[in-house]
């Protein structure tokens, strides 16, 4: 034990206990700092006031002095460590020899957890901007999915919010991969449904999928991760789109499913069995291009919280910059090709951008000749083809986007189906060709 060596002065005889050497007339006031075991061969004394004193002559030294050592909590420490021995041990692999961590992957030098695994997902943090991996999200779409999925996961005094959202536009406008797009910036891997999924050739089936998929969903919150149901074109499989479209027993099942769940997200029992237990709320996202076919019911206010997608030239711009991102198309340039085609869909615009490796396809096929294509594109040795990225000029694009144009205009102008239905007699198929003049071909 260290002790801390006080002021020195003389004392008399009769207080020392131990002999040592000093000559006459001796003082000293010091301050330093001796070990406590034995001070010129004699035992210290240590008093409260911590002196050590020496005498004139034949004296004896007494050392009082004041103990450095207190009581201290050995496990204080813990409270405020905020280490993590997984990452340490992680961190000093490779720095000593093998022979003492153990082999690959058997070692506990290999971290069982990331340094994220720690980390809780509902202390993510999220920033509200509109680019994921490149990709425009429209703000107006992000803001109304965001705050829809927030608010179904906030508890929310005196509040009733709408279990669905429901979003509905034109075709090929970038509903469902917008969604997608939004729930990856979320970190949701949504449960996911189709409208081919609402019907089945047996009663009841499509409406106990639902609630098995939305409990599935639920089981995904319970182990602390945010989910989703979402269901693709619900209107192509519960819409009425005219006289002509049956309306079975299952539309009538999903459609009271969809609206109990609703009215009691956190209690949906699988048919036949009946458990009361409080399971989590889910939040509901679901697409279409016509809500009014919908049962009006199911997408009244308090029900479902309706969102209509209507893309601006803003929303046409970014979305079109993502699609072309990687072929070096100037934006001056995207934008240009916006403003030629503005009534077309946001899709038409990815089916320009594949139309435009034809001409790399064409050739290849002249390469390889039309009866070796089989064995060069099913379980080749060479694997798949590749091509050389094609120059996407402005006037290319404006080519090839004008010949879809007229695919399109073919199909609204020829209604053969109508022909066929209103005469007994065959119709002239190529009447339209000969109209158009290009029955004959150039030659003529």
């Amino acid at each position: 034990m260290a002790t801390t060596l006080a002021v020195m002065q003389i004392i008399p005889a009769a207080q020392v206990q131990c002999s040592g050497e000093f000559p006459l007339g001796f003082v000293s006031r010091v301050k330093s700092t001796v070990p406590s075991s034995a001070f010129f061969g004699c035992k210290s004394k240590v008093s409260a006031n911590g002196t050590l004193g020496i005498a004139n002559g034949k004296s004896r030294v007494v050392a009082e002095a004041e103990s450095s050592k207190t009581k201290v909590d050995r496990w204080a420490g813990l409270g405020n460590d905020i280490s993590d021995d997984q990452q340490d041990i992680q961190r000093g692999k490779g720095m000593v020899d093998a022979l003492f961590q153990g082999a690959q992957g058997l070692g506990t030098q290999n971290a069982i957890m990331s340094s994220w695994g720690y980390v809780s997902q509902g202390q993510r943090t999220y920033s509200m901007d509109n680019i994921k991996d490149g990709l425009y999200i429209a703000p107006a779409f992000m803001d109304k999915l965001v705050i829809h999925i927030a608010k179904n996961f906030m508890n929310l005094p005196g509040i009733k919010v709408p279990l669905i959202l429901g979003i509905w536009g034109g075709k090929g406008q970038g509903k469902s991969f917008q969604c997608e797009l939004v729930m990856s910036k979320l970190g949701i891997n949504p449960i996911v449904m189709s409208a081919g999924e609402l019907e089945s050739g047996n009663a009841g089936e499509p409406a106990k999928l639902i609630r098995q998929r939305y409990r599935e969903a639920a089981d995904v919150i319970k182990k602390g991760k945010m989910c989703a149901l979402f269901i693709n074109d619900l209107d192509a499989g519960t819409g009425r789109m005219g006289g002509t479209t049956q309306y079975t027993v299952n539309n009538q099942m999903v459609n009271a499913t969809l609206m109990n769940i609703a009215d009691n997200p956190t209690n949906v029992q699988l048919p036949s069995i009946y458990n009361k237990e409080t399971i989590p709320r889910v939040p509901i996202i679901v697409t279409g291009n016509d809500f009014p076919t919908l049962y009006a019911p199911l997408i009244r206010d308090g029900r479902m919280e309706k969102f209509y997608w209507a893309p601006t030239r803003e929303d046409r711009i970014g979305v079109c910059k993502g699609i072309f991102r990687l072929d070096n198309v100037h934006d001056y340039d995207v934008a240009k090709l916006v403003d030629q085609f503005p009534g077309q869909s946001i899709d038409f615009f990815g089916a320009l951008r594949a139309r435009v490796y034809d001409d790399e396809v064409r050739k290849w096929i002249a390469k390889v000749g039309i009866e070796n294509i089989g064995r060069n594109l099913v379980n080749s040795k060479d694997g798949p083809p590749t091509f050389q990225k094609p120059a996407m000029t402005i006037d290319k694009l404006m080519e090839y986007g004008n010949l879809l144009v007229q695919e399109q205009q073919n199909v609204k102008r020829v209604q053969l189906a109508d022909k066929y239905l209103s005469s007994d007699a065959l119709v002239d198929a190529n009447a339209d060709a000969i109209q158009q003049g290009t029955f004959y071909g150039s030659s003529a």
